[in-house]
C-alpha cells in the first residue's frame, strides 16, 4: 500500500551538508540514542547509503530517512518526523517513499528494528507488508527495550518483473 501524491507543500529530496544540522535536532527529538553530527555527514557521499530529507514549503526539513543498501538488502536504518508534524500522513508517505527508492535499486528484501512499545510505527511498517522476523532482546537505551526485527519482500530485482 503506497500512495503516490505528496502531502500538499511536501518534497523528498536527497540530503545535502546544509540539511545536517536540522536533521540532528530531529533526530535528537525522536530518539533516545541519537546519531551524531559527524555520523550524518561522514555518510553523505558513502556509496549504498540514500539519505533522504522531507522538506515542507513553509517550515522546511520536517523529515528524514536512512536507507542502507548491500546488494539486494536494505536496512531502513532511521525514520523521523518532527513531533508538530507527526499524525498526519508524512510518515506513512515517507516509508512508501522509502521503498519505492529500494525498488528502484533493485532491493529485495528491507529490514528494520522498532520498539517492542511503538505500536504507531510497527503499524505503519505492518501496513506496507513488513513482517516479523525477530527480537533483538534489550537492544534500546533508555528505557532497555526490545526491538522487534521486521522485514517486507519487494519482490524480484529491477528488470525481474517475469512474464
Amino acid at each position: 500500500m503506497t500512495e503516490t501524491a505528496a502531502p500538499a507543500g511536501v518534497t523528498l529530496r536527497p540530503m545535502i551538508r546544509s540539511d545536517v544540522a536540522r536533521v540532528v535536532e530531529i533526530e535528537t527529538e525522536a530518539f533516545t540514542s541519537p546519531w551524531q553530527e559527524d555520523t550524518f555527514a561522514g555518510l553523505l557521499d558513502r556509496p549504498g547509503v540514500e539519505l533522504l530529507v522531507l522538506e515542507h514549503e513553509a517550515d522546511g526539513i520536517v523529515g528524514y530517512a536512512v536507507l542502507w543498501c548491500v546488494v539486494d538488502q536494505g536496512e531502513l536504518a532511521n525514520v523521523a518526523v518532527v513531533p508538530g508534524r507527526r499524525g498526519r500522513g508524512l510518515g506513512r508517505w515517507l516509508v512508501g517513499r522509502v521503498l519505492d527508492v529500494a525498488r528502484a535499486r533493485g532491493l529485495r528484501r528491507v529490514y528494520l528494528e522498532v520498539r517492542s512499545s511503538n505500536e504507531r510505527a510497527a503499524r505503519i511498517y505492518e501496513d506496507f507488508g513488513f513482517r516479523e522476523v525477530g527480537v533483538r532482546r534489550d537492544y534500546y537505551d533508555q528505557p532497555r527495550e526490545d526491538a522487534r526485527i521486521l522485514m517486507v519482500e519487494l519482490g524480484g530485482a529491477v528488470g525481474d518483473r517475469g512474464p
